[in-house]
């Protein structure tokens, strides 16, 4: 019996920095809703509707993802004052 042990040299490979928060979300925007139903939203499971129109059901922390575009530029585009309550 002949015992052979020998190195093997692999091609160098390309080291690209992950920018994802590992849970698949890297294209994910944070978006503007009226924050009484997003908090309901958290409780009951209903869907919301952002600014942008996007209907979603929020479960993540919104910090970690940059603001919508769109949203922000609607919320910008809003008159200052008292948000409406409902």
């Amino acid at each position: 019996m002949v015992l052979v042990s020998g190195t093997k040299i692999l091609p160098e490979s390309d080291v690209t920095p992950r920018l994802s928060h590992g849970d698949g979300d890297h294209e994910r925007f944070s978006h503007f809703a009226d924050k009484n139903k997003i908090t309901e939203s958290y409780v009951t499971g209903a869907p919301v509707r952002a600014l942008c129109g996007k209907v979603w059901v929020p479960s993540r922390d919104p910090k970690k993802y940059p603001v919508c575009p769109e949203c922000k530029e609607i919320y910008e585009g809003l008159p200052k004052g008292e948000p409406p309550s409902e």
